[in-house]
């Protein structure tokens, strides 16, 4: 099997939950600490050896866009003022990977949206990184999750342990034989109450998928909301393994940080400035200087 070079990040949802931030900026653009959210994605993407990235995006993404596209103006002001530093700030973001656009128009689910991606994956497998999440830098999840795929022709979904009253807010799998950190994956139940769920393993927001996901999706019957999920299409390959290979799961015990609603968001940005090498230690002594008058 030839080696994995492509991920697939999905980038058109509207971002709701931050209204009004999110009226006019992308949700995928707000900022933890100094960068946005979908640049330590790509990062990861990147670092994972996956060169060419293909963003789905809707209207009003452009800021996406713009935001890993040349700036000139800015480039030849921080040359002009000898500001070496910013001028690499701004030319990392320019310069990380090959980076593709193509709209999802209607929102039809996570499903409809990788279906989207099918021109630009061709035959190959291909990663798939949800905004929303962000890994650990120096966690190696994604580069086992693509060896695991590479060696067992197989698709793989990265699972975290949960508590059994947060398993309702995830797709569940009930898992099969175990070894080390790789699992089999029998069926996904999509947000299951803790009585019915077949296990506290919950899928997050890494994929490492088959090409073959595409014809599934092509015959999936729309979901809850009339949309086409995900989550279904690897339940039909998960128990029909003859449509494109097995799925298997990849046990993550690593950091994830959940970018998704406020709360989560806040806490994020609070945990990675503390180990910032520049703001952590001055953060730090103010955060345990606040806490305190609380």
């Amino acid at each position: 099997m030839s080696k994995i070079t492509k991920a697939v990040i999905p980038a058109a949802g509207l971002g709701t939950r931050f209204l009004p931030a999110t009226k006019a900026l992308p949700k995928e653009m707000l900022p933890v600490i100094d960068k946005p959210a979908i640049q330590y994605v790509v990062e990861e993407a990147v670092n994972a050896g996956l060169s060419h990235v293909l963003m789905i995006t809707g209207r009003n993404k452009n800021a996406l866009e713009n935001h890993f596209d040349r700036a000139v103006e800015l480039e030849n002001l921080l040359q002009e003022k000898g500001d070496q530093h910013r001028l690499g700030v701004v030319d990392e973001a320019t310069g990380l990977a090959d980076i593709h656009y193509v709209r999802q128009g209607d929102p039809l689910g996570l499903g409809h949206a990788i279906s989207k991606a099918e021109t630009f994956v061709g035959k190959d497998a291909f990663a798939v990184l949800l905004g929303d999440d962000l890994i650990d830098p120096d966690s190696d999840l994604l580069t086992q999750m693509l060896r695991v795929a590479e060696t067992e022709n197989a698709s793989v979904v990265a699972l975290m342990e949960v508590a059994p009253e947060d398993v309702s807010k995830y797709g569940i799998v009930n898992p099969g034989a175990l070894n080390g950190n790789v699992i089999e994956v029998k069926e996904l139940v999509e947000k299951p109450s803790a009585d019915l769920a077949p296990s506290n393993f919950a899928v997050i927001g890494r994929y490492v998928l088959q090409p073959g996901v595409f014809e599934v999706l092509r015959n999936l019957q729309p979901g809850v909301g009339g949309e086409f999920q995900l989550t279904d299409a690897l339940n039909e390959m998960a128990k029909n393994p003859g449509l494109a290979g097995p799925v298997i799961g990849f046990v993550f015990d690593g950091r994830r940080f959940d970018t998704g609603d406020r709360l989560s968001y806040l806490k994020t940005i609070v945990e990675l400035a503390t180990e910032r090498g520049d703001l952590g230690a001055d953060f730090s002594t103010w955060l345990k200087i606040f806490t305190e008058k609380l």
